[in-house]
């Protein structure tokens, strides 16, 4: 822990410069003029409330005062008293002393030998997996990877000539990879965590010490842009490799091996696939940590028939709602628009039934994309570049759906539906609602829905949005990011009402409150399904294995226990820390 000085409320103009902040700290301390300090931005968020008066807001930390050669205690400048001379302690406002919370890995610089046997296993490099590698590779514990897409810069190749093309690699997309759905994203790195442990301010570090802007240590909301995250993601890897860690891309399970061990069953290993030559092989192992992602249906499927205990758990679904950027930033600044960043927007609607409908993934000067893992499906997602610079923003819309709403007739309905596999026959897995996996396959049959509105390719049906709000045919549809084109389609129509009609209830509400956001110069597209994972894989809250399996270490987002690229991360880290104290 390190006890700082915390001063608050700093406020410039969008064109004044941050080097004035320093003397505003002297001022607010009421220190001397010739005062030499340490600080460094503890966040930095946009006060555009007032328009036009807009500002930056600033806290500061302050780690060191020095005033004529002496160091001076934090607690006598924050007391008003800053030299035994003063007769009267001086008010200080907006100040107050914090303390840091440092997070430290337990088992860190820890030097042990394991036979290849006993090496950890980790499966899956998203998030979750790449956290989990760095912590056991710095343990010493020279973690094993397996990854069935590419690394990163051969993952980029494979999904831009998706997105040119429609010639989808089922095993190496925008889900799976180098750097898992994330890479293909915003970068986004807010979260609703508090960060008392300080895991979350070592996570930030660790990005910025592999390529990440400083400046994401304190903006109100960090992001690295998809553009720069690929190369953060593979100087982690690089670097994990450089301490023991072994990177076996193209590689996936297709089965877990068990023991039976003191009436419990334990890992004795996994099966893997090179999906590329086809080879298959199986690796010793006595603890998996399992971070496979949202989309890994075959693993889950793997899963349930190895009895591994699953929940069909509650996730989102609806539509990508793409507006023109510059409509945004007047919402947001008014005349100021022309000289500010681009906006961003948050929004949300509970309805009737006590169901939430909000924004989700928005991404400023952005670009939808197509995001699927398997074939006959569309699904989309949005993701921005570092500058944010496209003349696009765009945001997930969604409604929340529960594992009993596969009750309700209009999405059981929806659920038997049978998707039709390549060889022409009907798959019956959509009519079993009481599975474990009963949310994956309803978020599958919508995706093939999709694909059939689509033309069958990866065209994407759309709607104007009030359109949308009017249950109107859209006959033309304003220009889009969306590199393979859009369909007009009544997305009113074949989407389960459930969903739609909820929408547009949502839509309605964001329209009365945020002026000019409903409006037809905004597209929505669909589908938006792969907002989280649609099972949690069983696990114990102490130990983080699973209940009825011993080595087996579920974590991440495909797991059911987290929500984006730092809560994914910090799970793994978690899940590292579980293992190492079984080997340590």
């Amino acid at each position: 822990m390190k006890n700082v000085i915390r001063v608050s409320q700093l406020k410039l103009k969008p064109d004044e410069s941050e080097k004035k902040l320093k003397n505003m700290i002297i001022h607010t301390l009421k220190l001397p003029a010739d005062a030499q300090i340490e600080w460094k931005i503890f966040k930095k968020s946009l006060d555009a409330r007032h328009k036009p008066d807009i500002y930056y807001v600033y806290s500061v930390d302050v780690y060191n005062v020095i005033i004529s050669g002496k160091n001076i205690a934090l607690n006598d400048i924050i007391e008003g008293k800053i030299t035994k001379k003063q007769k009267h302690k001086m008010q200080i406002k907006n100040a107050s002393m914090a303390c840091i919370n440092e997070f430290d890995f337990p088992a860190k610089d820890v030097n042990y030998s394991l036979d290849s046997h006993k090496r950890p296993v980790i499966a899956g490099f998203g998030p979750a997996g790449i956290f989990a590698a760095l912590k056991l590779a710095e343990a010493g514990l020279k973690p094993i990877v397996i990854e069935r897409g590419e690394p990163v810069d051969e993952r980029r190749k494979t999904v831009e000539n998706f997105w040119n093309t429609g010639e989808l690699d089922t095993e190496s997309n925008v889900q799976f990879g180098e750097g898992g759905a994330g890479t293909f994203s915003d970068g986004k790195l807010n979260t609703m965590i508090k960060d008392t442990s300080g895991r979350i301010r070592c996570m930030l570090e660790t990005f910025v010490e592999f390529g990440a802007d400083p400046s994401i240590l304190y903006i109100n909301k960090p992001h690295i842009g998809t553009d720069v995250l690929g190369n953060v993601v593979s100087s982690i890897r690089k670097h994990i490799i450089e301490l023991g860690g072994e990177i076996r891309f193209n590689c996936k399970i297709t089965d877990i091996l068990t023991i039976e061990e003191n009436s419990y069953r334990a890992i004795s290993g996994i099966k893997i696939k090179n999906v590329k030559n086809g080879e298959e092989y199986e690796l010793a192992c006595d603890n998996l940590c399992l971070a496979i992602g949202h989309s890994a249906r075959d693993t889950f499927e793997m899963l349930e028939k190895r009895n591994i205990n699953m929940t069909a758990k509650s996730f989102a679904v609806g539509l990508r709602l793409e507006h023109p950027q510059s409509f945004i930033n007047y919402n947001a600044y008014g005349d100021s628009a022309y000289k500010m960043p681009a906006a961003d927007y948050k929004v949300t609607y509970q309805t009737e039934a006590g169901r939430g409908v909000y924004s989700f993934c928005m991404c400023p000067g952005g670009f939808v994309v197509p995001a699927a893992s398997g074939p006959r499906q569309i699904v989309v997602n949005g993701m921005s570049p570092s500058n944010r610079g496209s003349r696009w923003s765009n945001s997930g819309m969604v409604v929340e759906v529960r594992p009993e709403d596969l009750a309700n007739d209009e999405l059981r309905i929806m659920s038997e539906e049978p998707t039709v596999q390549q060889d022409g026959v009907a798959d019956p897995r959509l009519s079993t609602l009481n599975s474990q996996l009963s949310m994956m396959y309803f978020q599958e049959s919508l995706e093939y829905l999709c694909w059939q509105q689509g033309n069958m390719k990866q065209t994407a049906p759309a709607q104007r949005m009030a359109d949308f709000t009017k249950k109107k045919l859209s006959y033309d549809l304003p220009e889009s990011s969306y590199a393979p084109g859009l369909v007009s389609s009544p997305l009113h129509f074949w989407m389960p009402p459930f969903i739609a009609n909820r929408l547009s209830k949502g839509f309605q509400q964001f329209g009365k409150y945020s002026h000019g956001f409903l409006t037809n110069e905004a597209t929505m597209i669909g589908v938006e399904t792969r907002t989280s994972s649609p099972v949690r894989i069983i696990r114990d809250k102490d130990t983080l294995q699973h209940v009825r399996l011993k080595g087996l270490f579920p974590c991440g987002e495909g797991a059911g226990y987290a929500g984006g690229i730092v809560s994914a991360g910090i799970d793994g880290e978690r899940c590292a820390e579980a293992v190492g104290r079984l080997l340590l």
